[in-house]
C-alpha cells in the first residue's frame, strides 16, 4: 500500500495527502498560463488564498490552445476521471473547462492524491496525444489542492465547480455545460458513471 505524506511540497505549491480527505483540486494544461504570469501567481510572498484566486482567474481567461474545448478530448478526460470513481476515490463534483479541470474528490483506501493525479494526467495525456497525433507534455506538472474543512466549505466548493463555466462566460446555467457533474445533478444526463472502454490507467 502506498503511504500518505500529510503536508508536503514539490516546489512552489503546498499539498496535503491523507486517506479519507475531501479535496478541491485544480489541474491545467501545460500551455494554459504564460510562464511569467504563472511565476507571479506562485510567488512565495503571495498568500496562498490570493495566489490560488489569481491562478483561477487567469485560467478562466482561456489562455493557451484550450485543447479541452475539443469534445473528443474532453470525453477522454471525463472518462478517465470516472474510471475509478467509487473504488479508489469518490468524485463529488467535477468540471472540464477549455484549459483546466476542477475536481472535488474524496480519497478512498490506499491511493494517495498525488498518485491519483499522476494516473489521471498520465493516462489522459497518452490518449489525447494519440488521438490528435501530437507529442510532448499535455498537462502542467503542478496541481492545486485544498482540503475541505466542513460541510459549508464542501457546499461552496461544489458550487464553485458547477458555476465555473458560468463565471467564465461560457454558458448561462451550470447544467448547460456538457462536461461536468452539474448535468448529472440537474438530471440532464441520467447516467452518472460513463461506460469506460480502454486499457488500464496504470
Amino acid at each position: 500500500m502506498t503511504s500518505h505524506r500529510g503536508w508536503y511540497t514539490r516546489g512552489y505549491l503546498p499539498h496535503r495527502d491523507e486517506p479519507g480527505l475531501i479535496q478541491a483540486v485544480t489541474f491545467h494544461l501545460a500551455d494554459s498560463l504564460p510562464l511569467r504570469l504563472l511565476q507571479e501567481g506562485q510567488a512565495v510572498d503571495v498568500p496562498e488564498g490570493a495566489r490560488r484566486a489569481r491562478v483561477q482567474a487567469l485560467l478562466d481567461q482561456g489562455w493557451g490552445g484550450c485543447l479541452l474545448a475539443d469534445e473528443r478530448v474532453a470525453e477522454i478526460v471525463e472518462e478517465t476521471l470516472l474510471h475509478y470513481d467509487g473504488t479508489r476515490y469518490a468524485l463529488l463534483a467535477w468540471v472540464i473547462m477549455p484549459n483546466h479541470v476542477h475536481v472535488v474528490v474524496e480519497t478512498l483506501g490506499g491511493t494517495p492524491l498525488a498518485r491519483m493525479l499522476q494516473n489521471w494526467k498520465g493516462y489522459s495525456a497518452r490518449q489525447v496525444n494519440a488521438l490528435l497525433g501530437r507529442q510532448g507534455t499535455l498537462w502542467h506538472r503542478e496541481y492545486y489542492d485544498r482540503y475541505i474543512r466542513d460541510v459549508t466549505h464542501l457546499e461552496n466548493a461544489v458550487l464553485y465547480v458547477h458555476n465555473n463555466p458560468v463565471k467564465a462566460g461560457l454558458v448561462e446555467a451550470p447544467a448547460e455545460w456538457r462536461y461536468g457533474s452539474a448535468r448529472r445533478v440537474a438530471g440532464v444526463d441520467r447516467m452518472w458513471h460513463v461506460p469506460y472502454e480502454g486499457q488500464s490507467q496504470e
